[in-house]
């Protein structure tokens, strides 16, 4: 095992071993196939889904909500437990798609690591920039997974020097491919001295690894056709003179990236990875907190909500709060603060979650995320602790960039339109606003698909057909300062002003020039287009 900063106390073995991390993505880099295989290795299942397959090979795990299967994308962040060797891995698929990013930066509030999946033809896509910059912003460690090896794909050099370029982080490479496309045959574990050999018949099947002695040792001939081994070490032997060595300790401050390429629809180089994220990703690390910080080995229990699912079981109308502990050794059945309210709330069933299968969690450590089932109590940004009022922070929440009215089809139902756009507002999967003008809502969301998205689990989960419309308004902006200058304001600007579901003050925009002429008009009031989510 590494150790860390010399002066960070040794964590408890039980924690030592976690590793919590998230895979982030651009669309259709093979995020969610590689999750999969993640499990296949953990011994969590016993055949990986493929999103694009046919059948039941088709049924991905990760994948619960019937818009993800009909689609074959991930709209929902999901968490994973499993065992791989000595460590247990936390793992948070997150969508990639760009319409769902809020969820993901959430996510990432969650975790202590990162791994960034790269298409080995198209490199660093617009969505993996996005995702990288609030890794950077949280200094998260990450390392790098090259996939569609067995694709046509680039230059392995050229794809290097654009991570470098685009990313600004010093990549080394764990392993170097060996021939693209049709040629790819294996990788040169360039941290072990090993190579591995893919099997492309069977793809649930591991790789074998021949240990060989330094590159020049006369089995490598044995396995590797001649004309890709020249080109493996010329290939190599630049790579170690131009590409700076691994530093565990540069990884773990994020300035270092190791790279693997592999195939992980192939089950390539997925192994590798995984050993790679136990030997060189962090252990649970210290969470930012009012008043104070939560270090992992402290003996009482706290822990925070960086997520919420509402409906995952359509027989009960439950909603799941995703908690990530933070600190201590939690058991079934303790009684924790509810630091937002003051309540205690006794958590007599928590759940593990291997994808949408869930098994009671007789306990929990620091670094493990857990759902806890309730009826609302539980909102994005709560802490929970043994009875100390600490609160976690820097979760965030965005202004939507698009808004739209939306009305029930049935005029009667208006009622229950409400409750589920308030359900869907906890979650954090949209914005609502109640305009103090007029009947009706005004939701906001990032990006245009979840719209869509909404309409259709509003319908599938509370039997509501609804409509979305064009709004007037373009943006929404939370306003803060002091109350006699806020009722001034609402006073003043009545048909722009609404309330989110926690009922605070949002004013509602069509054009930038509102923004510009409220911040010239009302200079002590502060409009703001990110809330931290939490009371």
């Amino acid at each position: 095992m590494l150790d860390t900063a010399s002066n960070q106390p040794v964590l408890p073995p039980e924690i030592a071993r976690r590793r919590t991390f998230a895979i982030i993505s651009h669309p259709d880099a093979g995020k969610t196939t590689l999750t999969e295989k993640f499990l296949l290795y953990g011994g969590a299942i016993q055949m990986a889904g493929q999103v694009r397959a046919k059948g039941e090979a088709r049924r991905t795990r990760s994948d619960f909500m019937q818009m993800e299967k009909d689609r074959g994308i991930s709209v929902s962040a999901s968490a994973m437990s499993f065992d791989y060797r000595e460590f247990r891995f936390n793992l948070v698929d997150t969508p990639g798609h760009s319409d769902f990013s809020e969820d993901t930066y959430r996510t990432l509030t969650a975790v202590d690591a990162a791994v960034m999946v790269i298409d080995g033809a198209k490199g660093v896509e617009s969505q993996t920039q996005k995702l990288f910059e609030v890794c950077r912003l949280r200094d998260l460690p990450i390392l790098t997974f090259c996939n569609k090896m067995d694709r046509e794909s680039r230059d392995t050099f050229e794809i290097i020097d654009e991570i470098q370029e685009m990313l600004a982080i010093d990549v080394t490479p764990a392993a170097w491919p060996i021939g693209v496309g049709r040629d790819f045959i294996g990788c040169y574990d360039m941290l072990r001295d090993r190579l591995e050999l893919m099997d492309r018949a069977d793809r649930n099947k591991v790789a074998e690894s021949i240990q060989i002695n330094g590159l020049d040792d006369p089995k490598l001939a044995e396995h590797v056709p001649e004309h890709l081994l020249d080109k493996l070490l010329e290939e190599v032997e630049m790579a170690r003179e131009l590409l700076p060595k691994l530093d565990p300790q540069a990884v773990l401050e994020g300035h270092m990236t190791p790279i693997w390429f592999g195939s992980a629809i192939n089950s390539f180089g997925v192994k590798e990875l995984m050993e790679g994220i136990g030997a060189y990703g962090p252990q649970p690390q210290i969470q930012s907190a009012e008043p104070r910080q939560i270090a992992p080995e402290e003996k009482k229990v706290a822990g925070f909500v960086f997520k919420v699912q509402a409906n995952m079981d359509p027989k009960h109308r439950d909603r799941v709060a995703f908690v990530r502990m933070a600190s201590g050794h939690f058991k079934r059945g303790m009684k924790l603060t509810h630091v937002r309210t003051k309540k205690p709330m006794a958590i007599s069933n928590p759940v593990l979650f291997l994808a949408s299968d869930r098994e009671l969690a007789e306990e929990a450590w620091a670094g493990d995320i857990i759902g806890i089932p309730n009826h609302g109590q539980l909102r994005i940004g709560d802490t929970l602790t043994e009875g100390e009022a600490i609160r976690v922070k820097g979760i965030p929440s965005f202004a939507p960039e698009l808004l739209q009215t939306v009305r029930a089809g049935d005029p009667m139902k208006a009622k229950h339109l409400e409750k589920a756009l308030m359900q869907f507002a906890e979650e954090g999967a949209a914005k609502v606003f109640k305009p103090s003008i007029g009947s009706g809502f005004i939701v906001g969301v990032v990006g245009a698909l979840q719209f869509e998205v909404l309409a259709s689990r509003i319908e599938m989960e509370y039997g509501l057909p609804v409509r979305f419309d064009v709004s007037q308004f373009t943006s929404a902006r939370w306003v803060s300062g002091d109350k006699p200058e806020v009722d001034k304001f609402v006073n003043a600007n009545k048909q722009h002003i609404a309330h989110d579901h926690d009922g605070d003050i949002v004013y509602l925009t069509r054009l930038q020039w509102d923004i510009d002429r409220v911040e010239r008009d009302y200079p002590a009031l502060n409009l703001t287009a990110t809330k931290e989510m939490m009371v």
